[in-house]
């Protein structure tokens, strides 16, 4: 009996040290999984080029901080490869913009906190600024099954946004009319 008293610590510590060791594992599986769809999220569902066009309402603002045709470097990374990337201004307006979590249209997971709509993308938006937690319908498609998905504002902020021309950091295609980029992501270029 003596025997079998003095093992079951050590047999009670091994095990602990088991579930620890496969609960580290599990922890990293999730997060690369999380590190994944953020990639997938950002690269293959956003249209990354757009035709110029802006939302109806829209006004170029008076005195922008970058005017258009300016370089900066874009210090963001709402996808892939945009982080440090070298961007020439091709519009600046003065709106409200919008971080928000919505379902696509086509089914899926859940977009979070996806960076920016604008007032002018919000179905019959107005004038009307949206609180943190405001249900909306989106009037824009930056990605697929964006366009007339029920969202919900995280953040919203008055503010310049750009729309850029950019090459990706990792090389590639020239992404044209990028929307939106909000001036707090921009720095001069040197």
């Amino acid at each position: 009996m003596q025997n079998a008293k003095t093992k079951m610590p050590i047999v009670l510590a091994l095990l602990a040290a088991l579930i620890l060791v496969l609960g580290a594992c599990s922890n990293s599986e999730n997060k690369d999984k999380e590190h994944k769809a953020e990639n997938d999220h950002s690269e293959m569902d956003m249209d990354h080029s757009g035709s110029g066009e802006v939302p109806e309402g829209l006004t170029a603002a008076e005195n922008p901080t970058y005017e258009v045709g300016s370089q900066v470097i874009i210090n963001s990374g709402h996808m892939e490869s945009m982080k440090g990337a070298k961007a020439t201004i091709v519009g600046a307006y003065d709106t409200t913009a919008y971080s928000i979590s919505y379902t696509p249209t086509t089914g899926g997971e859940k977009i979070e906190n996806h960076k920016w709509i604008i007032q002018e993308e919000i179905k019959d938006a107005g004038e009307k600024t949206y609180e943190p937690g405001a249900e909306v319908k989106i009037n824009s498609s930056h990605m697929k099954g964006m366009n007339g998905a029920v969202a919900n504002i995280e953040t919203a902020e008055k503010t310049t946004v750009y729309m850029v021309d950019f090459t990706p950091t990792s090389g590639g295609e020239k992404v044209k009319n990028h929307k939106w980029v909000t001036e707090g992501e921009l720095s001069a270029a040197e």
